[in-house]
């Protein structure tokens, strides 16, 4: 009999690897991201029947930077990040990924290396997130509990990294907006699953925002926010509730449940007692 494979850890796989390895930055260019568009973009339509996300209108506000944090509960987290940024708000993505040393080449796309070794290893990929968050051409995006979690994996807890980001950045901006983002994978009505992102309501933190509240408290409040989305969402999905969402793809229906769809309009008359 086989042995199950852990599917969680409370470690770090960088810490696990206690080695050192180089900070990668994102090194985009124009037929990189293209490429990694049309990519990443035919994976998710290759696995799932629609995309669907709501909130989106509440997000950016013209000339203030923007960060997208959400919970990171599997391997498709990052694929619906980056069709965030690219396909809804048309921004460069900027992504922290802890094992970009493995796949290098995703630093293509807009990832950047995070090496959770030491504290000192780690505050490279901080100090660069916060220096990017000021171009306007990027969107920064975060996974801040800091490791992979199990879906709705509650009390949703944050590392300090997000705070830390973004009490540096607005010093030099003056204003960011966080914006907690829920992310949904489920069937519906089909036989293929569905992502479903629901965006909510931004935290506007200002420098003097950052002058009052400690690194914990700022955490707190982002935990918080989040917990909010992803609370509402699924309640919302448990009801049926899906009339809000827009769609940024929608597969045509296979053969069968076109079959299927046609039956279900015959009006088959009841068989009579002999």
């Amino acid at each position: 009999m086989s042995t199950e494979e852990k599917l969680y850890s409370d470690v770090p796989p960088t810490k696990l690897r206690n080695k050192d390895e180089k900070f990668r930055p994102a090194k985009t260019s124009k037929f990189w991201l293209m490429v990694a568009s049309l990519f990443f973009f035919n994976m998710l339509q290759n696995r799932f029947y629609a995309f669907r996300y709501k909130g989106a209108e509440n997000v950016m506000e013209k000339g203030v930077p923007t960060i997208l944090y959400a919970p990171h509960c599997n391997w498709w987290d990052g694929i619906v990040f980056y069709n965030i940024a690219h396909r809804i708000f048309h921004k460069e993505i900027r992504l922290m990924i802890e094992e970009l040393n493995r796949f290098p080449l995703l630093h293509r796309g807009g990832g950047y290396s995070v090496n959770k070794k030491s504290p000192q290893s780690a505050m490279k990929a901080l100090k660069y997130s916060v220096d990017v968050v000021g171009d306007l051409k990027n969107m920064l995006c975060i996974f801040p509990q800091g490791i992979i979690r199990p879906p709705h994996y509650r009390p949703i807890e944050f590392q300090t990294g997000l705070a830390y980001i973004a009490q540096k950045a607005v010093k030099n901006i003056g204003k960011i907006n966080l914006v907690p983002i829920s992310i949904e994978y489920c069937f519906l009505r089909d036989n293929r699953p569905e992502v479903l992102v629901e965006f909510g309501k931004k935290v506007t933190l200002t420098a003097e925002d950052a002058d009052k509240l400690d690194r914990k408290e700022l955490t707190h409040v982002l935990e918080n926010a989040m917990t909010e989305v992803c609370d509402n969402q699924m309640n919302e999905i448990s009801h049926g509730d899906l009339e809000d969402y827009q769609i940024l793809f929608k597969q045509h229906l296979k053969w069968y449940r076109r079959i299927e769809q046609r039956l279900k309009r015959i009006d088959i008359p009841p068989v009579a007692d002999v």
